[in-house]
């Protein structure tokens, strides 16, 4: 049992939250509406904001082509998940939860946390609770290309 919480404790976590079709809209428009504000009150309790992963994806591809770093798998995986057809709607109810200052992926038992607060959310401004853990076993990869 012992082994079993060490190699669960040795990963970090990620908190990913579907809002709601109209949420979702006001919190790309503007995160500190007033009507985020049962969200809001949870993420300032873990140092936390999020950011739609549309929006993320194409943030990525921006800094990529800025820096010129656009010859690697991840930025042509991510370029042509931002240009494909259907894509920005499908991704536009997605957050991603950056916690404990910002962090991409923290303790687990921030996730936990996070988790636990965010649970009586769903079905009124939540539609989804996910969480997902650093191991790259239990996260797909993006394709190699050639």
């Amino acid at each position: 049992m012992a082994a079993s919480n060490a190699a669960q404790n040795q990963w970090e976590y990620q908190i990913r939250v579907n809002l709601v079709d109209a949420f979702a809209a006001v919190a790309r428009a503007n995160p500190a509406d007033p009507s985020l504000q049962p969200l809001n009150s949870i993420l300032v309790k873990y140092n936390a904001t999020m950011k739609n992963q549309f929006d993320a994806f194409s943030d990525f591809c921006k800094d990529a082509e800025q820096r010129g770093d656009t010859d690697t798998d991840l930025y042509r995986w991510t370029k042509a998940t931002v240009d494909k057809p259907g894509k920005a709607q499908q991704y536009a109810t997605r957050f991603t939860i950056y916690a404990d200052g910002g962090k991409e992926v923290y303790d687990k038992a921030i996730a936990d946390g996070l988790e636990a607060d965010l649970k009586p959310l769903v079905g009124t401004i939540l539609t989804r609770i996910s969480k997902i853990d650093s191991n790259p076993a239990s996260n797909p990869q993006p394709p190699m290309q050639s």
